[in-house]
């Protein structure tokens, strides 16, 4: 059995740095994700000298994670900077000399594949048919028309109707079901083929949302999500190349790797058996006892600080809230993370000898006819795959080789991360043979793909406002604590950074980003005088 011990490092009047106290704060950090390095980077950068990063896995990046497979890298994270015009991930690509921009527009067109300007993508349907360019042109159309209305509701403060349900994809499921039903222009067969391609838009859109379906999306509060005007780029070398910049002025000292955390003791909530700890630890300074944090890690450590700004996944919140902090969190805190939505989005890549697909194909989207009635977007267990909504191409070749990247979200996803390597290229294969008509399509010879939902360090991809959720909850879970209202302890003991705690730019890595520097901005302005 591990011995429990309290650590006792701690930097007092440090002269070094021109600054003048007793000690300077500690500040604690858990997370080296981009919301975690973007504190930790403000804080150093600002004067802080006692900073600790607790990363609970074996890297540093969190969401981002960039896998090299021969000269090409793959994301099995965050893979687009999205806009340019404030973006601070974009500054720092810019700044570095790491951009490729894959639009040329203000908005990614049609929202299907960003991975390139050029092409068309292929809409085929599970009778191995090719939709025609036209007809997906039109649906298209009506679907961004109908996608703009589901903005309004927040941006316009337009009321819900009771038949929504509050619902984005039972909204525009039913609007663009009547107005393709109603258009006198269209066949029976080109309507039928207009319907079966909302769900296949609406998996697209759940893909982006990292939802199990958009009718869990909340219609009210989906337009306060803000879009940074500008292209969309990628980073060929790599977004981890964002993560190492950020890292670059953080100490190797500072950020302590393989360090989960168990439980943060706040609010002056010293178990006694910390203070049995404390009593025969002589190597304590005896101002660490009255500390209002204590991290409790996994390997028994006792961290005493001052301030703990905790950049947890909302998934990791939702999974271990009641554990992870002592006394539990307030009732309004529990309720936001309870009431806004997480899920998981992963990607399937594909490595083929030769390309099956023509030279202007950009990605296949992958329409069930039979779904041209359906209302749910679930499937039983053995039928996982439905769920995947496209294989994108990656561009240009010269990097990647011939490769494909799909998409799965939902619960979905969970199921195809319990699934073997051989077991998922192999029924991604046979989709791909009976969309396109193509019985000779090989096997591919390398599958790569990512398992954000079942590894217990994240729990989802990224965050989305729920139905019964608002940016009211995105903020109470922003909130430090203990709330200064109700509350005469030290202030922002427990400090909350990460995508989900950004109104805005939630599911971002501009967002993630933003928050981290926000946490630190509150502690700079809190000790300024001392950082002067």
């Amino acid at each position: 059995m591990q011995s429990c011990e309290i650590s006792g490092d701690s930097t007092d009047d440090p002269l070094s740095s021109g600054l003048r106290r007793k000690r300077q704060p500690r500040i604690v950090v858990i997370g080296a994700g981009l919301a975690g390095l973007s504190a930790a980077k403000a804080l150093l950068e600002s004067g802080f000298t006692d900073v600790t990063v607790l990363e609970a896995t074996d890297r540093i990046g969190g969401r981002v994670q960039s896998v090299q497979l021969g000269h090409a890298t793959f994301e099995l994270g965050a893979t687009w900077i999205h806009g340019s015009h404030g973006n601070p991930v974009y500054h720092l690509a810019e700044d570095n000399g790491l951009l490729e921009e894959t639009t040329d527009s203000e908005r990614s067109v049609g929202r299907i594949s960003l991975y390139s300007k050029n092409g068309v993508a292929y809409h085929l349907t599970n009778n191995g048919q090719r939709i025609p360019k036209d007809v997906v042109e039109e649906f298209s159309d009506l679907y961004n028309e109908v996608y703009n209305l589901t903005q309004e509701f927040f941006q316009r403060g337009k009321p819900v109707n009771a038949e929504s349900q509050n619902s984005v994809g039972v909204f525009t499921r039913d609007v663009v079901r009547k107005r393709v039903k109603a258009d006198p222009d269209d066949t029976e067969a080109v309507k039928r083929l207009k319907l079966a391609m909302i769900q296949q838009y609406l998996k697209v859109e759940s893909c982006e949302s990292s939802s199990h379906s958009m009718d869990e999306v909340s219609l009210s509060e989906f337009g306060e999500w803000t879009e940074i005007p500008g292209a969309h780029h990628v980073i060929p070398c790599g977004f981890i190349k964002i993560v190492e910049i950020l890292a670059r002025s953080i100490p190797k000292s500072v950020i302590q790797l393989r360090k989960p955390v168990k439980c943060i003791h706040w609010n002056q909530s010293v178990s006694k058996e910390i203070e049995r700890v404390a009593d025969h630890n002589s190597d304590l300074p005896e101002e660490n006892k009255g500390s209002s944090v204590f991290i409790e890690c996994e390997d028994c450590e006792f961290i005493p600080a001052d301030h703990v700004i905790v950049t947890v996944s909302l998934g990791v919140l939702k999974k271990r809230h009641e554990s992870l902090f002592h006394p539990r969190l307030p009732e309004e805190k529990v309720m936001a993370i309870e009431k806004l939505g997480i899920n998981t989005t992963d990607k399937i890549f594909l490595e083929f000898e030769e390309p099956f697909w023509s030279s202007e194909c950009n990605s296949i989207q992958f329409v069930w006819e039979d779904e041209a009635e359906s209302e749910s977007l679930t499937y039983p267990e053995e039928l996982w795959y439905k769920k995947i909504c496209s294989f994108d191409v990656l561009y240009p070749p010269e990097r990647y080789g011939h490769v494909l990247s799909g998409w799965i979200c939902g619960e979905e996803a969970l199921i195809m991360e319990k699934c073997d390597d051989e077991t998922v290229a192999e029924t991604c294969t046979e989709m791909l043979r009976k969309f396109t008509g193509n019985p000779n399509i090989p096997k591919p010879r390398r599958i790569l793909r990512s398992s954000w939902g079942s590894n217990p360090h994240f729990r989802g991809s990224y965050s989305y406002t729920q139905v019964g959720s608002s940016g009211a909850d995105v903020e109470k879970l922003a909130k430090p604590l203990p709330y200064a209202e109700s509350s005469k302890a030290p202030p922002m003991q427990v400090m909350f950074s990460g995508e989900a705690t950004h109104r805005k730019y939630y599911s971002t890595t501009h967002g993630a980003v933003l928050s981290g520097q926000r946490e630190a901005a509150r502690l700079i302005e809190m000790y300024q005088d001392l950082l002067q």
